[in-house]
This record gives structure tokens, C-alpha cells and sequence, in this order.
């Protein structure tokens, strides 16, 4: 099993076609529903009394949903805008709300996951997360420009207790000071993680570890409608992959990472979170043959 912990939000999205108010996001809700097409996934993360049923139901047909509380206050409510590229997006509003004092429980049912991801959260209940568990055998965790640049000492420390880090370009080079994605990824090994992943957007992830460098292309997508939820989708479905292979060389993780690349190439081809909630198995497994034949990694 899989245990996902992060963000559930009410997303604002600004599209130069469309605009999305307070639909289902959070790296979490990306990440796990992601995650379920591979390996069952619990979900830990907190909303308001305001967030609506129908999201609720949406999880529930996901994901394990015990480690999901609902607290008095306002849900975690995120609003951003991307350009006409929609390769930049600009943060107009963040608001914590419940997770800002969110002190979380493992349900005891999850204690024995082996397999934990730390999606986009606040780094210091993220630390505090980890260390709930029995028995990690593999841990990832990704953060933000938003953490990086309020929390940056607990972004590092929460670096050091994972095993792979996970972050796009723009927030490897805020938080290393580095411009070279090569030497972005050299500092962040040093901070403690054994494995970096960082994101591109459209043009793919590249895996660092020891002397390797793995670069990966994005699958070519015509008609990209919202990039969101792209970078989440890519970590849940890598760790819900691992999770049922019960096996982290560096063969299979490279493989993972594969499969979370042509996840995350779904998502896009809808609004928020809309393209997974029609995505079936066989349709990924047919994308997997064709970015197979595209890349000749499989």
C-alpha cells in the first residue's frame, strides 16, 4: 500500500481559454488518484466543513479516504493563472486555512506502509509525517516555490529525511541558487536525498543518482488545456508503481518514473482533474507502448 499526505484544495485556475472556480485540486488529490492506477493508496491530508460532498465522493472512489479529516474552517484554497504558453503560471492567492495548524494522525492501519509520499505540504508536518510510520522503505517528497521561500531550512531538513526529492526547474534553481540543472541536482544530493527528479514541464523530468543522469522527453501532447496537477500526477503514479512492484534498484525506479512521465501527460488534456476521472488502465498501458516506441526505454 501507498500512503499519499498533502494538500486537498479548492482550486481557482486561470486559463487563456477557460477559468476554473474552487474545483477539486491539491497535490494529494492529483498524487493518490494518480497513484490508484497502480497500487491501493491512503490518502492523508485535511479540508474544511465547506469543502463540498461531491469531492468527497470523488476521493472515496479512489483512494482509502481514513486518513482525510475534516476540521472546522475554510478549505486550503489555492488561485493562479497561466499565460498563453501555459508553461508559466503566476500564483495570485494562496490561504492555508485548515492546514495551516494541521497537526496529523496516521490511521493505524497505515503505520506499516512501506511506501510513503510526501506531496507539495507544509516540510515540517511532512518531517513530523515520516516519522510516524514502522518500516519506510521508500519515501518521496516534493515542495514548491511557496515553501521554498517561506520554509526553506525545513525544506532542506525534509530533503535530508527522503530518499527521492521531486521538484520543477524553477523551484530547483530558488532553492540551490544554482542555474545549472546538473549542479542544482549535485547540491540537493548533498542536502541528503539519494535520488532527485527534476520537473520540465512539457519537455519531460530528468533522474539524478550517484553519477547517473536520466533524462526522460514528455509524451507530445497537441491540445494541453491545464497543466495543473501535471507534476503531481507524475510522483503518485511513480510511487504507486513502485509500490506494487515492491522492488526501489534503480532498473524499476527508472521504469517508475516512466510511467509517472505518461501520467502526468493525461492530466493536461483536461480541466483540473477531470481527465483522470475518465482514464482507464488500458489507455495508459497503450500510451506506455507508444512513448515506449517513441523513447525505446522499455
Amino acid at each position: 500500500m501507498l500512503v499519499v499526505f498533502g494538500s486537498v484544495a479548492l482550486d481557482t485556475i486561470r486559463t487563456p481559454t477557460s477559468t476554473l472556480y474552487e474545483v477539486l485540486g491539491g497535490a494529494a488529490t492529483f498524487s493518490s488518484i494518480a497513484a490508484s492506477f497502480f497500487s491501493k493508496t491512503g490518502i492523508i491530508g485535511v479540508v474544511g466543513k465547506d469543502f463540498p460532498n461531491l469531492y468527497e465522493g470523488i476521493l472515496n472512489r479512489y483512494v482509502d479516504t481514513k486518513g482525510l479529516n475534516k476540521k472546522e474552517g475554510k478549505t486550503f484554497r489555492y488561485d493562479g493563472k497561466y499565460d498563453r504558453t501555459l508553461s508559466t503560471r503566476k500564483t495570485l492567492k494562496t490561504e492555508l486555512n485548515v492546514i495551516r495548524d494541521f497537526s496529523p494522525d496516521v490511521p493505524e492501519s497505515y503505520k506499516k506502509s512501506e511506501f510513503v509520499y510526501l506531496a507539495n505540504n507544509d516540510p515540517d508536518q511532512n518531517i513530523k509525517m515520516l516519522k510516524s510510520f514502522d518500516n519506510v522503505k521508500l519515501s518521496m517528497c516534493d515542495t514548491i516555490e511557496y515553501w521554498i521561500s517561506t520554509k526553506k531550512a525545513s525544506v532542506i531538513k525534509m530533503i535530508k529525511n527522503s530518499n527521492i526529492v521531486t521538484m520543477n526547474d524553477e523551484e530547483a534553481r530558488l532553492l540551490t541558487k544554482e542555474y545549472n540543472l546538473i549542479k542544482c541536482a549535485k547540491k540537493i544530493i548533498e542536502f541528503g536525498s539519494e535520488y532527485v527528479i527534476i520537473k520540465k514541464g512539457e519537455h519531460g523530468s530528468v533522474l539524478f543518482h550517484e553519477d547517473i543522469i536520466f533524462p526522460l522527453a514528455g509524451f507530445p501532447i497537441e491540445d494541453i488545456r491545464d497543466p495543473t496537477g501535471a507534476g503531481d500526477c507524475l510522483g503518485g503514479a511513480m510511487m504507486g508503481y513502485l509500490a506494487n512492484e515492491n522492488d526501489i534498484d534503480i532498473k524499476t525506479i527508472k521504469k517508475g518514473l516512466i510511467y509517472g512521465n505518461v501520467l502526468g501527460s493525461f492530466v493536461v488534456e483536461g480541466y483540473g482533474v477531470e481527465k483522470l476521472l475518465t482514464l482507464q488502465k488500458i489507455k495508459i498501458d497503450d500510451r506506455i507502448k507508444k512513448y515506449a516506441a517513441m523513447t525505446q526505454e522499455l
